[in-house]
């Protein structure tokens, strides 16, 4: 068969050069590039001066009750500074749940329970949110664009979330776990707080109890705190808790069959001292024979429809 190179080269020999030694052909540019250098992995969210992602109180309680308080601080990671928003919006309800923190400190001590308390601001990431939820990492929180959250990419997200939502839920999980270990039904109540008005309208209710399917907590509180009559309670009001997903009662309580409720108090009846204590010896008094109720001490599941 004739061959297909020049007269006188072979392969990988330079037809210009007869004779030479054969040897890889030469080729204009390289066929393989360097390996790029690996990026060095993003430093810790979370430095020395950042307080933790969740706090534990009374770690030794003996009783079944947990409370949780999903959005108890307005705190910033350093390395993230202000979120690009002034003192005075980090002072609202957007950053976090006003006098809420107070109270489940208040009721974990009359009742000597054991209490998860968030480290850090929802604008931040918001651990009572399924982390496909849009408002996870809000970009607007009631008309306030937060600059620091716009175009976050994939791993911006993935810090904030190992770093403050797993640890918090970890935590949750785990004062569950120590609960169940006594051989102990866990009793979950989220302490929330809400705003007195909300886009210019009223809201008229002094407290609400949230609730899905499972009444055994909810209509018995709903029960005890009406029957004082100074109060407009509302149930599932200002919002629902009917069908939500990737709450914290949702993730630790509900798919268990632990018996939960969630609390929303006005916000501007725990902004002082005195309003804490108030509302703290209602819902204690509200709760106190509650817990000792038969049915709180079994597991049981009422499937969503």
């Amino acid at each position: 068969m004739a061959s297909s190179f020049p007269h006188g080269a072979e392969a990988g020999q330079d037809p210009a050069s007869p004779g030479t030694t054969p040897g890889p052909a030469a080729h204009a540019h390289p066929v393989t590039a360097p390996t790029p250098p690996r990026a060095a992995p993003p430093p810790p969210l979370l430095g020395p001066g950042d307080p933790p992602p969740a706090t534990v109180l009374n770690a030794d309680a003996r009783g079944p009750l947990l409370l949780v308080c999903d959005h108890a601080s307005r705190a910033i990671p350093r390395a993230l500074g202000d979120l690009g928003l002034p003192e005075e919006q980090l002072c609202r309800h957007i950053a976090y749940d006003i006098g809420a923190a107070e109270l489940t400190r208040r009721l974990a001590e009359r009742f000597a329970a054991m209490a998860v308390l968030s480290g850090y601001s929802r604008l931040v990431v918001d651990p009572n949110r399924h982390l496909e939820d849009a408002t996870a990492i809000p970009v607007v929180s009631d008309d306030v664009v937060i600059p620091g959250n716009r175009a976050l990419d994939a791993a911006a997200q993935a810090r904030r979330i190992d770093a403050i939502f797993r640890p918090y839920h970890d935590a949750v999980a785990a004062a569950v776990s120590t609960i169940r270990e006594r051989g102990q039904v866990p009793v979950l109540l989220s302490v929330h707080s809400f705003t007195p008005a909300m886009r210019g309208v009223a809201r008229p209710w002094h407290i609400g109890v949230l609730w899905d399917r499972d009444p055994r907590l909810p209509l018995p509180l709903l029960e005890a705190l009406r029957a004082d009559g100074r109060w407009v309670v509302g149930d599932n009001e200002p919002y629902s808790g009917r069908g939500t997903l990737g709450g914290t009662v949702e993730t630790h309580a509900t798919p268990a069959g632990y018996p939960n409720a969630l609390l929303e108090v006005r916000q501007d009846l725990i902004a002082t001292p005195e309003g804490v204590d108030l509302w703290a010896r209602i819902l204690g008094d509200a709760l106190e024979p509650l817990l000792s109720l038969p049915s709180l001490a079994s597991i049981r599941h009422y499937p969503r429809a």
